[in-house]
């Protein structure tokens, strides 16, 4: 695909080939219907399955599809990293490639950028298990209580985003959590979307609970560090025009 395109969609991977089959016609579709030029990025983190083959089958089949893989599983941070520094697009989306994100939310996401830098999915009804559910409720109303910040669901992956907000996602381990704080402390404008979420139709979920407690909170208070730091300044005069 030649030139800049419009939209880059960005989807971690690992171990999803079943999930892939059927997510890709479903996104396909939603592409087709926007009607934009449009990249593709899959980020395999060291799957052990058959996912970079399919996921090449699928390079092959459309010039929208791009595959980077990672040589190790360096975790769902590092991938969506890894993807926005290979984005070209003006507008960036982003999604689990697990089948839970429904690829039919996109448009209603990137209509709510004309109004605000970025739009973030809110899973009203998750369809996880229990302990899934219970454990990102204490962990979202952890965050709003030692951020300030009022976020329903941080740490949904549907997200549609101005190009230049990602300047404001930091390199580190655990960010992904954070997005919708991490942008407002730097001053873009957020709203929250209800998307639709689907029960995992293969494999097994990433999550576990275990061991997730104290980094998590660790990665909370890193980010009340960077909010409280960040230099904020409001210029009153400016005489003169700058060189060329």
């Amino acid at each position: 695909m030649s030139g800049r395109p419009a939209l880059s969609v960005i989807l971690p991977v690992h171990d999803e080939a079943e999930s892939l089959r059927v997510l890709w016609p479903e996104l396909r579709g939603v592409l087709d219907r926007l009607g934009r030029t449009a990249e593709v990025i899959f980020v395999d983190d060291a799957s052990t399955d058959e996912s970079p083959a399919v996921i090449r089958e699928l390079a092959g089949t459309d010039p929208r599809v791009r595959l980077i893989r990672l040589a190790v599983n360096y975790g769902l941070t590092t991938a969506f990293h890894a993807g926005f520094a290979a984005a070209r697009g003006d507008t960036v989306v982003t999604m689990d490639s697990d089948l839970q994100s429904d690829p039919n939310d996109i448009p209603r996401l990137l209509e709510r950028l004309g109004e605000c830098d970025a739009a973030s999915g809110w899973r009203k009804d998750r369809r996880d298990p229990w302990i899934k559910r219970a454990t990102s409720a204490v962990a979202n109303a952890i965050r709003n209580r030692v951020s300030g910040d009022h976020v329903h669901d941080s740490a949904c992956s549907l997200r549609a985003m101005r190009r230049e907000c990602l300047a404001a996602i930091p390199p580190y381990h655990g960010m992904h959590r954070f997005v919708p704080t991490l942008l407002r402390t730097a001053g873009y404008r957020v709203v929250e979307v209800p998307v639709h979420h689907r029960p995992r139709r293969f494999g097994r979920s990433k999550f576990t609970a275990r061991g997730r407690a104290m980094p998590a909170f660790l990665d909370l208070l890193a980010i009340c560090w960077m909010m409280k730091r960040r230099i904020r300044y409001d210029v009153i005069e400016e005489v003169g025009r700058p060189r060329q």
